[in-house]
């Protein structure tokens, strides 16, 4: 039997932090994620870095998989061009692929939103990966391994099963073939619980329309251009937005959560029937969020918490039961963490910190700011108190103006003090720290700027 940990990493599409019962979500039922955050740590100020993508999730994952920050993750920033953004950077060592290299049986199913390559390189097996973006949940474009690494179109077939089953379905096989013997890294990232929102029978009618809370900053229109108002997202819903219409959005929402956190369930189930349960650990998290009708928008493509806040729990050995980390962190913080738990090193290309130091209870490895970006417009960075989004036109899109939220008294952010007088020293503090860091990643805005 191996000594060095399982892994299992699951990650979801479109599934912001407070949609999970244990986060403070009194409607929807999550009870296998309510039970890792039991059982494990979760992370409450978890955000992503966001990208120069429309595709929110090709940056983001980008970051998770090479433990690099925004700017360093792919092979280059150019927003006009999708398959350089897509691509991985090959200076990076992928983190399935560091695991791979370290003896680990690397197995992947789902959603690859970056290039073929980097995937060839990270997985030694593969069922039912998914080469894109979106796609019907019940006609998904899949293939299996690939001896050759190409991935190429043609191997293409439509998958017989709703997405989420199609995904855990081959993560469960997978584990149900494991002895012990050897360690192993399984990657399974679902594609709910992105648009279109069509949950199966068996959750279809669960959540009633009509019995869905608004959001406390629920608004029928954006109050400004944030410099993305017409991006495919957002016109999944009539403008302006309705109670009724916002309603079905939540409970359709709800449904391709509910329905995945089952299966999940299922694949843990599996975990402990083949006797591995102890000695795996498993990382829960999604690559970005959703509006779902707040702040009149529907889609990720702004950075108000709802799209920039993601769940993040980890449970297995080396993780303390039942730990509540408030501290701020990052996603792809996750990869020098896990290289820690397995006694692996990191590689120098990682920016990451890892997280082992906040679920011990260290104050000093506190991250003091979170900073993330949308194309050329947005720029967020906030502390555990305060939040500045800077919005920047270009072109025609757009506006030059600010918000600052007092997110500690105002999580809804409702509440624009930016031009409040007695916030000023905060404003100009949360400035100057969005151009530090702005300096040190060479954001292609600030240089622009410059």
């Amino acid at each position: 039997m191996s000594n060095q940990p399982n892994v299992i990493f699951l990650i979801a599409d479109d599934h912001r932090a407070s949609a999970i019962g244990a986060y403070g979500d009194p409607i929807v039922r999550t009870p296998t994620l309510d039970r890792l955050c039991a059982e494990g740590a979760s992370f409450r100020q978890n955000c992503h870095m966001g990208g120069l993508s429309g595709a929110v999730c090709v940056p983001t994952r980008a970051c998770i998989h090479t433990g690099a920050h925004v700017f360093r993750a792919s092979v280059g920033n150019d927003m006009n061009d999708p398959a350089v953004i897509r691509t991985l950077d090959p200076d990076h060592t992928v983190l399935a692929e560091h695991f791979r290299r370290n003896g680990y049986i690397t197995f992947a199913t789902g959603k690859w939103h970056n290039d073929a390559a980097s995937f060839a390189r990270s997985f030694g097996d593969a069922e039912n990966v998914f080469f894109g973006g979106m796609d019907s949940h019940f006609k998904v474009k899949v293939q299996d391994y690939d001896p050759g690494g190409t991935y190429d179109s043609n191997r293409q077939r439509i998958g017989e099963e709703f997405s989420t089953d199609l995904f855990g379905d081959a993560a469960i096989r997978f584990l149900d073939r494991q002895d012990g013997s050897r360690p192993f890294f399984l990657y399974c990232a679902f594609t709910a619980p992105h648009d279109p929102r069509t949950p199966p029978d068996d959750w279809a009618d669960v959540y009633r329309s009509e019995a869905m809370p608004l959001p406390a900053n629920f608004a029928s229109v954006h109050p400004f251009d944030n410099g993305e108002m017409w991006v495919r997202d957002e016109e999944l819903a009539d403008f302006p937005r309705t109670a009724e219409d916002t309603r079905r959005h939540i409970a359709e929402y709800y449904g391709m959560i509910s329905d995945m956190d089952e299966k999940i369930g299922e694949i843990l189930s599996a975990l402990a029937r083949n006797g591995l349960a102890e000695n795996t650990i498993v990382v829960y998290t999604a690559d970005h969020g959703l509006s779902v009708g707040q702040h009149g928008l529907l889609g990720k493509q702004n950075l108000y918490d709802h799209s920039v806040r993601v769940p993040l729990l980890l449970r297995g050995p080396g993780v303390p039961s039942g730990k509540r980390v408030d501290a701020l962190s990052h996603t792809y913080d996750v990869y020098p963490t896990l290289c820690e738990l397995a006694g692996l090193e990191i590689p120098a290309s990682v920016d990451a910190k890892s997280l082992l130091p906040l679920m011990e209870g260290s104050a000093e490895e506190t991250r003091p700011y979170l900073h993330s970006v949308y194309k050329n417009v947005q720029r967020m960075t906030q502390d555990q108190e305060w939040k500045l989004i800077n919005y920047s036109s270009d072109g025609d899109q757009g506006c030059d103006r600010r918000q600052l939220f007092h997110i500690a008294s105002d999580p809804w952010e409702l509440n624009d003090l930016s031009e409040d007088e007695n916030a000023a020293s905060e404003r100009k503090r949360l400035e100057e720290e969005l151009a530090r860091w702005q300096d040190v990643v060479e954001d292609p805005l600030r240089t622009e700027r410059d």
